[in-house]
């Protein structure tokens, strides 16, 4: 009989390469949606020479523009919504959030994340309302009261999190106007807010250099940037034995994940048990996303409503970290044809909305393209991005009052361009937006149509 290797754990007890795979398997899809937000994080706001740098933590960044192909931190980025963005360092003390007065038919709304990616809480036009207010983040250590005010105080699992501010832009001649609310947007510290004296100022931060994307994928250096940001990130109960099991490959808050003595079998063990995670999410992403059967509304949210369900919270970070909670935007994705083949612009597409069949919604929708793998925006020579409602009036109705959209690589003739989002040469997909929607897509009723292939 063959002898069975063991190599030394971090907390002493001996587990085998069989046993290591397995848990690094369950390790990485618990930590990607970790990691790959601390590379977007620290793109945002630790690296000054990054050209997706924000703006240093706790001071927040107007972006009044909308995304474009030139984005490329963030996958499945809107491109509806100016962003405001806030990277909030926690650790030292709360910070506080003064929204302005904003008028009624706009739509705004801020996503409050923490380091796990779970959307903890929101402000905006669907939660709070749009008659301003001041708001408090606390971070997890943090006991206070309400203070004489504060209209809410909202807690982080993690001592760094982000809030991205979403504004609704109207149209090009709109801009001035998102700038002016903007400036609106207020952030300070606590003990400024209360014009108190500062706590003792905490140590910066000696942050690690990310991995990319491609790193992340199949590094075993993925584990050492996990155990960093855990480190910002108390276990919380429900997630003590799972931190147990995590610990007997170095991998949790506090751990050291010693690559340089790993063993070729364990190594090998590791990035087998990483390779398996991929495998995983390519299996689920195929039979249950693409075919509708797990949507985007699943995938994120706060803790209670994902359950600790870390695939889906790492397919959300996959298919487009920092997505909406489904109260506040929902997503249908058109990744497959009606005949179930993938989108592809070596093809056309036409996709119907009979009249009365509109994405119904609350604030606005819209419908957007991704090329792939890399989930970016589609650059194309009429630098159009997306078709949301406030292009409604540009559009060329049907005979039955319902509107036919066409998505292809060349143009689909001049008296169709008004419906027409240019396609890449390549795969894509189509991401169909409903932001604050009714009743009646977050229950089913009303069903995002399908793209149909055009054939000559």
């Amino acid at each position: 009989m063959a002898a069975v290797l063991l190599a030394p754990a971090a907390n002493g007890a001996d587990v085998t390469p069989e046993e290591a795979r397995a848990i690094a398997k369950e390790a990485y899809i618990y930590g990607f949606p970790i990691v790959d937000n601390y590379r977007v994080s620290y793109a945002y706001f630790v690296d000054k020479a990054d050209p997706g740098f924000k703006a240093p933590w706790n001071q927040i960044a107007n972006i009044a523009r909308v995304f474009t192909p030139a984005d490329t931190a963030v996958q499945t980025a809107n491109s509806d919504t100016p962003y405001s963005w806030l990277g909030m360092d926690l650790r030292a003390e709360p910070i506080v959030l003064t929204l302005p007065a904003i008028e009624k038919d706009r739509y705004f709304s801020v996503q409050l994340i923490d380091a796990y990616t779970q959307n903890f809480d929101y402000m905006g036009s669907r939660t709070t309302g749009n008659d301003g207010g001041v708001f408090v983040v606390a971070g997890p250590n943090w006991k206070g009261e309400t203070p004489e005010g504060v209209t809410k105080v909202f807690h982080s699992e993690t001592d760094l999190g982000i809030a991205v501010y979403r504004t609704q832009l109207f149209n090009p001649g709109d801009i001035d106007n998102v700038k002016k609310i903007q400036a609106g947007y207020k952030v300070e510290t606590l003990s400024s807010f209360l014009g108190q004296p500062a706590p003792a100022a905490l140590p910066a931060i000696d942050f690690l250099k990310p991995l990319t994307p491609e790193e992340e994928k199949n590094s075993p250096a993925f584990f050492d940037i996990l155990n960093f940001a855990l480190g910002y990130a108390p276990t919380v109960p429900s997630e003590v034995e799972l931190m147990e099991r995590f610990a007997k490959i170095g991998v949790g808050p506090g751990k050291t994940f010693d690559r340089a003595s790993l063993s070729p079998d364990m190594k090998s063990a590791i990035e087998g048990g990483m390779a398996d995670a991929w495998a995983e999410f390519d299996t689920f992403q195929k039979d249950k996303i693409d075919t509708g059967k797990v949507t985007s509304g699943d995938l994120f949210g706060t803790r209670a409503f994902l359950k600790n369900n870390y695939l889906y919270r790492m397919a959300g970070a996959v298919l487009g970290i920092y997505g909406n909670s489904k109260l506040e935007a929902i997503y249908p994705v058109l990744a497959l044809d009606s005949k179930g083949q993938k989108l592809d612009g070596a093809n056309r597409y036409v996709v119907h909305f009979p009249a009365g069949q509109l994405p119904p919604v609350n604030a606005f929708w819209s419908l957007t393209m991704y090329e792939l793998p890399a989930s970016l925006l589609v650059a194309n020579p009429i630098d159009r991005y997306l078709l949301n409602s406030t292009m409604l009036s540009q559009f060329v109705k049907d005979a039955d009052g319902g509107v036919t959209f066409y998505f292809q690589n060349e143009s689909p003739g001049k008296d169709k361009e008004a419906n027409w989002l240019p396609a890449p040469k390549g795969p894509f997909w189509i991401i169909n937006r409903l932001y604050w929607p009714k009743e009646a897509a977050l229950d089913g009723k009303w069903k995002a149509p399908t793209a149909e292939r055009v054939t000559d």
